[in-house]
This record gives C-alpha cells, structure tokens and sequence, in this order.
C-alpha cells in the first residue's frame, strides 16, 4: 500500500464538457470493488438528466461472457461545477462516494477515475479494446501519482 501523504492528494483534469463525457465507457481495468470481483464486459454508461445529476447504470456479466446479469444504478452528483471533474457518486442514500476524473483523452477515447485514498481505480474506454502503448502509460502514470499498480486488474471484454 503506498503512502498517500506522500502523493497529496489526487489532482483531476482541467475541464469536462459533460455532454462529450456522457454515454458508454467500456471498464478496461480496475482495482475491483467487491461488487465488481469477477466483472466480464462490465460497461459503465452515463446519462444527464434535467436536474444535472448523472444517472449512471453499470452492467456486466458474472465470471464468463454468458454468466449472470449485474445491473446497477447509482447517481452522479457534479461536486465541482467549475471543472466538472469531480463528482459524488451515490449507490445507497445517503452515502455519496468521491469519484474523481483524474485523466481524460483529448477525443474523450478513454478516461481514467479515481479515488482520493487511492484503493480503487478505473480505466474505461470507448472502444472495448485499449492501445497497449495507451494503457501501459495510463499505468505508468496511475503509478506516479501514488496508486499501487500490482492491484489493478484488467477486465475481459470480450464480445465475439
């Protein structure tokens, strides 16, 4: 476990234009939650709603591409309007988790979300396939910034 005061704390990106960052994003790897342990073609998909909360559902199958349906729902709250780039995202009221845009491509191909402690992390993509030149940097950088890169793990997407 690597020592966060050593790190500070977790800077986002600059800005995200919410409508650009809005839709499907394929989980590339992960440091899993216990919900997400054995998570195959796990896609995460943002919607804004009237209100200016992000209705998110998070799908994937249980252990195989054929395995058991998980759906579930939590709602984004935009926590900095300025930069749009750090959210609270609630599974179970009244609890609201940081949920931090901590890097973003230029053509919004992939993104990368973490969390300020730094105990999980999600690399998400577009496309259901990620460069590996592209992934072993975001690696690289997750690793600078003070996540322990041992724990991350790809997710199978696989959709023949």
């Amino acid at each position: 476990m690597s020592d966060n005061k050593k790190f500070g704390e977790l800077e986002t990106v600059d800005y995200v234009d919410l409508k650009r960052f809005m839709g499907d994003w394929y989980v590339i790897a992960n440091i899993p939650t216990f919900i997400e342990k054995g998570a195959v073609n796990a896609i995460e998909s943002y919607r804004l709603d009237s209100k200016g909360r992000v209705q998110t559902t998070f799908t994937f199958r249980k252990d195989s591409p054929t395995g058991l349906q998980k759906k579930y729902n939590p709602t984004g709250f935009i926590y900095n309007k300025e930069t749009n780039s750090e959210w609270r995202m609630q599974f179970l009221w009244p609890f609201k988790s940081p949920f931090l845009i901590i890097d973003l491509d230029e053509k919004y191909n992939y993104t990368v979300i973490g969390v300020p402690n730094r105990k999980y992390v999600w690399i998400m993509a577009r496309n259901h396939v990620l460069d590996d030149k592209v992934y072993n940097e975001i690696i690289s950088k997750l690793e600078k910034v003070g996540y322990d890169i041992t724990q991350i793990q790809k997710i199978e997407q696989n959709w023949d």
